[in-house]
C-alpha cells in the first residue's frame, strides 16, 4: 500500500508540474507569437476553459488531441529539426530528404566507385547507424562490398518525423539510394525493428516503373511479425504471450505515453534497461552477445531521458506494432524472373520472435529463401559466421544448407511463461 501511494502521488505531483508549465507556456504565447507551434499545451483551436472544466481536465484534453494528430513532441522539449540545431552540431554526413528533413548516414566497406555490391542497412528498434553487422573484413574486401548504413527518422542524428509511416520510411530509403547515386543495382537488409521498412520496400519500391530494376535483393534478419496481420492464422498466435505484451504495450503507448514516460525515467526503480539482459526476451546466446555488446543503444546511459529519444521509439513502435496499409503475406515476388531474391534469416531460439511465425511466413511466402539459425537467437546480426551466410547468400545466391530447417521438425510450443 505504501509503494502505491508513492506511485500516486508521484503521478500526482508529475500531473501537476505538467499543469503548471502550460500555464505558464500559454500566458507566454500572448506576449510573443515566435513561440513553436509544436509546444504541446500552445493551441488557440483547443477547447477553452468553462466554469465546469478544471484547469487538471484541460490539459488531458489538449494532451489527448495533440497525440490524436499526431503530434508526439513533448511539449517544453523542443522539437529536434535541421532549423533548430547548427550542421556543425552533427558529427555524420546528411542528406535533406524532399520534405526537409535530413537524414545521416555512414558509408563503410570499400568505397562506392570501387564497389561490386552496394547494400543499405536498416537498423532496429533503440539502436542507430552505427549498430554493428559482423561480416568479415576479408569477405568485405574480396567481394568489394560497399555498405550504407542511416539512422532511421528520430534517430540519433536524422530529424524525426511526426507523420511516421510504412510508406515514409520506404521513401527515407528511396531517396538515400537516389541522392548517394547508388547506381542500376542496390540490397537491403533489415534488422529486427528495421525489417517494417524494409517490408515496406518490397511493397513500394518495386512497383515504381522507375525503381524495377534497381532494387537488386532483400533479407530480413531476426525480423519482426506483427500480430495483426490479417492472413496470421488465430489458431497460431492465440496462446502466444507476446501478443498481450504487444497489446498492451500499443495501449500504454497510445493513451498514457506521458505517465509511461514518468515510470521508465524515474529513479527509484530500474526500469528503462527492462529489455536488455532479460533471460525473457533473450536466449543463452543472445545473452553471451549482450556482455560484450550493447543491444539497446537508446536504452542505455539515460539516453531515454531525453524526451524526443523517448518520443521517437514510442512513434517507431506504432507503425511497426500497429494496423499496416498491406499485408506482407499476401505480397507477391517482387522478383518473378528471378532478376533478384528476398532471404528471411530467422534464429531457432529467439524468444522475441518466435521461430512458428517465422515459419508459418515461410509456407505462406514459398518465394522467400528461408534460412534458420540451430540456437541463434534475436541477435544472429552479431554472429561473423551468420553475416557471412547472409551476404553470400544475398549476393552470390549460394545456399547455406546448414541453415534450413530439417524435414519433419516439430514446431515448437508456445507457453505462457
Amino acid at each position: 500500500m505504501r509503494f502505491l501511494s508513492c506511485f500516486v502521488s508521484s503521478i500526482s505531483k508529475r500531473i501537476a508540474e505538467i499543469a503548471s508549465i502550460g500555464q505558464k507556456r500559454s500566458r507566454e504565447r500572448n506576449k510573443s507569437a515566435d513561440l513553436s507551434t509544436y509546444n504541446l499545451f500552445e493551441d488557440q483551436k483547443l477547447e477553452k476553459p468553462t466554469n465546469n472544466t478544471s484547469p487538471l481536465s484541460l490539459v488531458f484534453i489538449r494532451t489527448y488531441k495533440r497525440l490524436q494528430m499526431g503530434n508526439i513532441s513533448g511539449g517544453g522539449h523542443g522539437k529536434r529539426t535541421s532549423k533548430s540545431m547548427d550542421d556543425s552540431e552533427f558529427s555524420s554526413p546528411r542528406i535533406r530528404l524532399s520534405d526537409g528533413r535530413y537524414l545521416a548516414y555512414r558509408e563503410t566497406g570499400v568505397p562506392k566507385e570501387e564497389a561490386n555490391f552496394k547494400i543499405i542497412i536498416v537498423h532496429g528498434f533503440g539502436s542507430s547507424k552505427e549498430m554493428s553487422f559482423s561480416a568479415p573484413e576479408g569477405l568485405i574486401e574480396d567481394l568489394k562490398i560497399y555498405m550504407l548504413l542511416y539512422d532511421r527518422a528520430g534517430y540519433a542524428e536524422s530529424d524525426p518525423h511526426l507523420e511516421r509511416s510504412l510508406k515514409s520510411e520506404a521513401s527515407d530509403i528511396e531517396q538515400l539510394a537516389d541522392q548517394l547515386e547508388l547506381g542500376p543495382k542496390f540490397y537491403v537488409i533489415g534488422v529486427s525493428l528495421g525489417s517494417y521498412p524494409t517490408w515496406s520496400c518490397l511493397k513500394y519500391i518495386p512497383h515504381r516503373q522507375v525503381f524495377q530494376f534497381r532494387l537488386q535483393g532483400v533479407a530480413l534478419v531476426a525480423a519482426v511479425v506483427n500480430y495483426r496481420w490479417p492472413s496470421l492464422p488465430h489458431s497460431l498466435i492465440k496462446d502466444d504471450y507476446r501478443r498481450g505484451l504487444v497489446r498492451l504495450s500499443l495501449f500504454v503507448l497510445k493513451y498514457m505515453p506521458s505517465l509511461l514516460y514518468w515510470w521508465m525515467t524515474q529513479k527509484c526503480i530500474p526500469t528503462a534497461n527492462v529489455m536488455e539482459k532479460n533471460p525473457v526476451f533473450f536466449c543463452e546466446r543472445d545473452m553471451e552477445v549482450l556482455k560484450r555488446t550493447p543491444g539497446f543503444e537508446l536504452l542505455s546511459e539515460n539516453k531515454i531521458e531525453q524526451r524526443s529519444v523517448f518520443d521517437n521509439l514510442r512513434s517507431d513502435m506504432m507503425v511497426g506494432f500497429s494496423k499496416w496499409e498491406f499485408d506482407p503475406l499476401k505480397l507477391n515476388n517482387p522478383f518473378p524472373n528471378d532478376e533478384g531474391s528476398v532471404h528471411l534469416w530467422v534464429g531457432y531460439d529467439d524468444k522475441v520472435v518466435p521461430v512458428e511465425l517465422q515459419r508459418h511466413v515461410m509456407e505462406e511466402l514459398p518465394w522467400i529463401k528461408y534460412h534458420e539459425i540451430p540456437h541463434g537467437g534475436h541477435l544472429i546480426v552479431y554472429d561473423s559466421e551468420v553475416c557471412e551466410s547472409i551476404l553470400r547468400g544475398l549476393l552470390l545466391s549460394e545456399e547455406p544448407v546448414k541453415y534450413m530447417p530439417l524435414p519433419g521438425t516439430p514446431k515448437l510450443q508456445i507457453v505462457s511463461s
